[in-house]
């Protein structure tokens, strides 16, 4: 018989049979903590954005021949859409074609040595070429369109498996990209606008956007339909290829008068031979100044003006807050200056212009008590003389006044008034019709060009008005580089009466209440 231990026993005899067994705590078990569902859905857009920018940058472009030329199409992501395209060495232009994440990209690479010498050879052709060119385009951009879509999705697929080794993710991303470039051409298609084509921004060089653009009167009925009119860009941009060396002059239209508008030279005697270039480049009938030529407006400061002289076509100048009498007078004999002060009126290049002084004299730019009330009163002289030259069947075309204040006083009385002093361009409609345009600092804010980061830019505009009517037609504002810089851009406007669809020439002001300026 076997034995059994004694402490093992004597644990069996005391053990009560009744009493209930107590099981053993089991060990804590800890949940891992899931992402947040806010994180993986930023994963995912993270995964899908970069994925398909990726596939883009590899193997999103086009090349395609557009007529005598070879070019490279390609869809860039930008968060202002529209369409670029470049024109290596002259620069590019750029439109606002669409709004949409994405923007497209069009780089002339290089004229066919072939195909243009078939041009040269067979000049019947020329005459074909734009129907050649817009179907080129056509095939180009229906090419892109598919590619792209192979790109985004396999950048996007690929991207996504690499992150999160799992095919139903990478699948996910792949999809979600091609709703992305579908929702973006969706966008693109619902904000097209084919007029983007009558105001594009050039840059590069300068000489070489008046040959692009065309002239005031004949671009409503040149700039129509986009394909057709990009079409005729990229004809234009062979024809400036092939005569890189030696473009030709603007030829003005012999019916439009072309006017140069500048303001705040501020002593930058750079600003001389830049007014020059222009008056030169775009053929120029008369310059108006809009004052703050000076800086200090001392008589030391007097031969600064001399270069006027020379310059070979009328001065139309008004007295800025910075200029003083003394220079009033040195100006007023000189004899192809035009000063216009207290509403004095005069017909220059087949214009009749009237203009005002700026009533105060502050060049080191204290604000004295009153400023506000003397513009508004110099305004409303400026208007009462308007409205006397329209009752004596004289009426004005231009009025010219320094500060913006002072010339919102005329609206109703001119079809148009210049002004500048803020250094930087712009335009308004006013309530009563009158078109205000003011003018950046056509001295790149003078001895202020380095008072910020970057330099003041250079600004100048061309206004371009029928004949005729003596109504603007359109304007290029052009913009240079400040101190130091060398680029250069320009942007055709076009007045309201010129838009495809608009009737008549230009909108003429309404008379305000009462005979009264508003």
């Amino acid at each position: 018989m076997a034995r059994v231990p004694v402490a093992a026993l004597s644990t069996m005899l005391n053990r009560n049979p009744n009493r209930p067994v107590r099981p053993r705590p089991l060990p804590a078990l800890e949940l891992a903590d899931r992402p947040s569902p806010w994180l993986r859905a930023l994963g995912l857009t993270t995964v899908v954005l970069v994925g398909a920018w990726l596939g883009l940058l590899i193997v999103g472009d086009v090349r395609a021949p557009v007529g005598p030329m070879d070019t490279t199409m390609t869809l860039r992501p930008s968060l202002g859409g529209g369409t670029k395209i470049n024109v290596s060495p002259l620069g590019s232009l750029s439109l606002d074609s669409h709004v949409a994440p994405v923007r497209l990209d069009v780089n002339v690479d290089q004229l066919d040595p072939l195909r243009s010498q078939a041009l040269v050879d067979h000049p019947e052709r020329l005459s074909g070429l734009q129907d050649e060119v817009t179907r080129d385009v056509e095939h180009g951009t229906l090419d892109l369109a598919v590619r792209s879509c192979v790109a985004v999705v396999s950048g996007a697929t690929a991207l996504g498996l690499a992150v999160y080794r799992r095919p139903r993710r990478a699948l996910a991303a792949g999809g979600l990209a091609l709703a992305l470039l579908a929702a973006s051409g969706a966008s693109a298609y619902a904000t097209w606008n084919p007029k983007s084509v009558l105001e594009p921004r050039f840059s590069g060089l300068l000489s070489s956007a008046p040959s692009v653009v065309g002239n005031a009167r004949n671009i409503v009925t040149e700039f129509d339909v986009y394909q057709k009119e990009l079409a005729r860009l990229v004809t234009n941009v062979t024809k400036l290829y092939d005569v890189t060396s030696t473009l030709p002059a603007y030829r003005p239209d012999p019916s439009t008068i072309r006017v140069l508008h500048v303001s705040d030279i501020h002593l930058n005697p750079a600003s001389w031979k830049i007014i020059g270039s222009l008056v030169e480049q775009y053929k120029v009938d008369v310059i108006v100044d809009s004052g703050d030529t000076m800086d200090h407006g001392t008589a030391a400061e007097n031969g600064f003006l001399d270069p006027i002289r020379d310059l070979g076509v009328p001065y139309v100048w008004v007295r800025g807050n910075h200029d003083s009498r003394t220079t009033q007078r040195y100006l007023e004999r000189m004899k192809n200056v035009r000063v216009l002060d207290d509403g004095r009126a005069e017909t220059v290049a087949g214009l009749r212009f009237a203009g005002i002084g700026d009533p105060q004299f502050t060049p080191d730019r204290s604000t004295a008590p009153g400023s506000a009330a003397s513009e508004q009163l110099a305004g409303d002289r400026l208007a009462s003389a308007l409205r006397d030259q329209r009752t004596a069947g004289t009426p004005v075309d231009v009025a010219v006044a320094h500060e913006p204040s002072a010339a919102r006083e005329t609206d109703g009385t001119v079809p148009l008034v210049l002004c500048g002093h803020l250094h930087h361009e712009g335009t308004e409609l006013l309530p009563y019709g009158t078109r205000l345009r003011m003018e950046g600092s056509t001295g790149g804010s003078g001895l202020r060009a380095v008072e910020h980061t970057y330099p003041a830019p250079i600004e100048a505009s061309i206004l371009y008005f029928d004949r005729d009517s003596r109504r603007l037609q359109a304007w290029d504002a052009i913009k240079l580089g400040g101190l130091g810089l060398t680029t250069a851009e320009v942007s055709r406007h076009l007045a309201d009466g010129n838009q495809p669809g608009a009737t008549g020439t230009s909108r003429s002001p309404s008379p305000t209440p009462s005979g009264t300026s508003p």
